[in-house]
């Protein structure tokens, strides 16, 4: 297994290579592949779980900020799925899977820059798997509800108690939890599963967070 951050890793594993890349650098991404192509030979699966997020108020969101989220977001998902894939295609199999998050459908407010990143991402997810799937590739993607985990730990508390009061489930899930899904989607029993998105949590209806329903 590889795993690839802009920074060096403590994780030590027999069989965990760790590769500090920009994830978002089209040529740092495109010699990360080349390795791998020159040294493994194929890409089973790949899990696009790279991402930074911000609690800002869209009038409050520096474009800097925005860019930022993009990049991490959605250009490192698209770049390491289109370089996946062209090795995947090889051996007509391949899994991806790509992270998005509940605050898509439920539109939070506070996060535009954000959600829009994830948004992006799904997208992305739904229209490549049309476009790799007469390669034998497959790309999900799972959204989890609150995890603890870095990412959330710089949130007022009283944000993420209202986002899970929307959840039929009114709690983080686990780590584990998020796994089994995807153990699922890279598993050869998920091959006529494609383009989708499973969130987590359990939302309840379709509710914003202000409480407002949706027209239908």
């Amino acid at each position: 297994m590889i795993g690839c951050s802009r920074g060096e890793s403590d994780l030590r594993h027999d069989e965990y290579t760790h590769v500090p890349a920009d994830v978002s650098d089209e040529k740092e991404v495109r010699t990360l592949f080349s390795s791998i192509r020159r040294d493994v030979g194929y890409v089973e699966y790949l899990l696009n779980n790279a991402g930074v997020a911000s609690m800002n108020h869209s009038l409050d969101t520096p474009l800097d900020a925005f860019e930022k989220m993009l990049s991490s977001n959605v250009l490192s998902t698209f770049l390491f799925s289109r370089e996946a894939s062209k090795i995947m295609r090889r051996r007509k199999r391949g899994r991806i899977v790509n992270f998005t998050t509940v605050a898509v459908p439920l539109r939070l407010a506070g996060e535009a820059a954000y959600v829009a990143s994830k948004a992006a991402v799904e997208a992305l997810s739904r229209v490549m798997a049309k476009e790799v799937a007469h390669f034998g590739v497959t790309v999900n993607a799972v959204g989890p509800s609150p995890v603890e985990t870095d990412l959330i730990r710089g949130v007022p508390n009283e944000k993420i108690e209202s986002l899970l009061a929307l959840q039929a489930l009114a709690r983080h899930v686990t780590m584990e939890e998020v796994v089994r899904i995807t153990d699922f989607f890279i598993s050869p029993s998920s091959g006529g599963v494609t383009g989708q998105v499973v969130y987590m949590g359990g939302l309840d209806g379709d509710r914003l967070p202000s409480g407002e329903v949706l027209p239908a």
